[in-house]
């Protein structure tokens, strides 16, 4: 940090939104005005390794500092809502990592859960449903109790996920070529989308890093089930039905019965697939009645710095 820069004099702040697909950091002025944005690579730590992570947080912040000619000891406050950050000891050890490069900022580091909740309602009450690499619902009402779905990793959850639907869909292409299963266009594209000559050489990336592959698969899938392809259609379908389930199951447990229940839609599926909003939109209807969608009107990064504003004016707050 360049010498000269006192404690008193930082006054920007840094909101970061990572995942394990990609990255989003924004900075805000004094005045809480958005100035730059950047992304980067993946940083949920559980998914990428530390170091990944590290790098990728370390790389936007860089790039939105160097925009505004900014240097690290300029920060007030930083907030992240990182996958993975629910884990023991994530949250402490990426604390760590901000407070050594920014010396003068406040430090918050929680889940993207959090800041995609904070993005759909603030401080009020609801349900935010975020699919992205992995999947989760997490709700909140307005007597503060919380209720969590979902989002415990690949391999047992994450159910209707990015990572879940591309496994699905090759899987779909396995059984398709072995006579087990309905032709797909899925076939004809799976191997140039992941440049890969055949079966071994596939099945050698998704061991170096099915996170590379899986949800990366998810866009094909999307493309196909527009196109009408009934494979892709029924994979999307399922997802529907499971990623619901986990909006619903969180209004169960906060015991929303009889009442308009809000739930906002966070997360890089959305938008993808015009046949996966309306399924997604049906079976929410389908299993919660009175459901309110709710706009979500800035990203998750942005809900970050916001949080991070808050963190830096509040009285007695430790960083």
């Amino acid at each position: 940090m360049p010498p000269g820069i006192l404690a008193s004099e930082a006054s920007h702040f840094l909101g970061f939104d990572g995942g394990g697909t990609k990255t989003e950091c924004v900075l805000a002025d004094a005045d809480g005005r958005v100035v730059e944005r950047a992304y980067e690579g993946p940083s949920n730590p559980l998914r990428t390794g530390y170091t990944r992570a590290w790098f990728a947080l370390s790389e936007a912040a860089d790039n939105v500092l160097s925009r505004q000619k900014l240097h690290a000891g300029h920060i007030r406050a930083i907030c992240a809502g990182l996958g993975g950050a629910s884990r023991s000891g994530v949250g402490r050890r990426i604390t760590t990592f901000f407070e050594r490069g920014y010396p003068n900022a406040r430090v918050r580091v929680t889940t993207d859960l959090e800041t995609a909740f904070e993005a759909g309602f603030g401080t009020g009450e609801g349900i935010i449903l975020l699919v992205g690499t992995g999947s989760a619902a997490f709700g909140r009402g307005a007597n503060g109790r919380t209720a969590r779905k979902g989002g415990r990793g690949p391999w047992f959850s994450d159910e209707g996920s990015a990572f879940d639907i591309g496994r699905r869909a090759i899987r779909a292409v396995s059984l398709a070529e072995e006579h087990r299963g309905p032709a797909t266009a899925l076939s004809k594209r799976i191997f140039a989308l992941h440049q890969s000559r055949d079966w071994d050489s596939l099945g050698e990336q998704i061991t170096k890093n099915p996170d590379d592959v899986f949800p990366k698969t998810f866009p094909l899938v999307a493309e196909l089930a527009d196109k009408d392809d009934a494979v892709a259609q029924e994979i999307l379908a399922g997802a529907a039905v499971l990623l619901v389930d986990l909006a619903a199951s969180v209004a169960s447990e906060l015991g929303w019965r009889d009442r308009e229940i809000p739930v906002a839609k966070v997360g890089g599926v959305y938008g993808r697939s015009k046949y996966f909003d309306a399924a997604i939109e049906a079976e929410l209807k389908k299993q919660i009645p009175s459901v309110r969608n709710v706009p979500v009107e800035i990203s998750p990064a942005e809900a970050a710095v916001r949080m991070a504003i808050r963190l830096a004016s509040a009285k007695g707050n430790a960083a």
